[in-house]
């Protein structure tokens, strides 16, 4: 796959802005995590990475995930054992999320009523909303039929 022109523009002016290199490394990461999808976490990611260069390490691809966030290419997801996945944000439309706590399951969720409900919410107490991250934590329809079964 060839990274997506306005992605890799995005990541070299938001790199040139802040005195960094545009490395091969940084180019490697960023394909790969394009190529991804769903919510990858850095160790995941890393996993990917080694096996196409293995002279990028660890904390090359935790500090290229940070650097992504940073320049708008990507936003964490926090789950409920605090652990950290990062999905595609450019060019991707809005959506919420539902966790598992038992699993960690994640799944997108779009709802045009939240989205009015959250707009009416800021514009009742005076604030001019920019971003928002919502995420419902509970346990999924596979897990709680696994705890129901009868032969746990």
């Amino acid at each position: 796959m060839v990274i997506n022109n306005e992605e890799k523009k995005i990541l070299s002016n938001y790199l040139a802005k802040r005195g960094l290199r545009d490395t091969a490394q940084r180019e490697t990461i960023l394909e790969a995590f394009l190529q991804a999808e769903g919510h990858l976490s850095a160790e995941e990611l890393y996993d990917i990475v080694k096996s196409q260069d293995r002279s990028i390490g660890q904390a090359t691809v935790y500090r290229t995930l940070k650097l992504f966030t940073e320049a708008g290419l990507a936003r964490e997801v926090h789950l409920s054992d605090n652990s950290v996945r990062y999905e595609h944000l450019y060019n991707h439309e809005h959506h919420d999320h539902l966790i598992c706590t038992v699993c960690n399951r994640v799944v997108e969720v779009k709802e045009p009523a939240i989205e009015i409900l959250q707009s009416a919410l800021a514009e009742r107490h005076g604030f001019n909303l920019h971003d928002h991250r919502l995420y419902l934590y509970g346990i999924c329809k596979d897990c709680r039929e696994s705890q129901d079964s009868p032969n746990r």
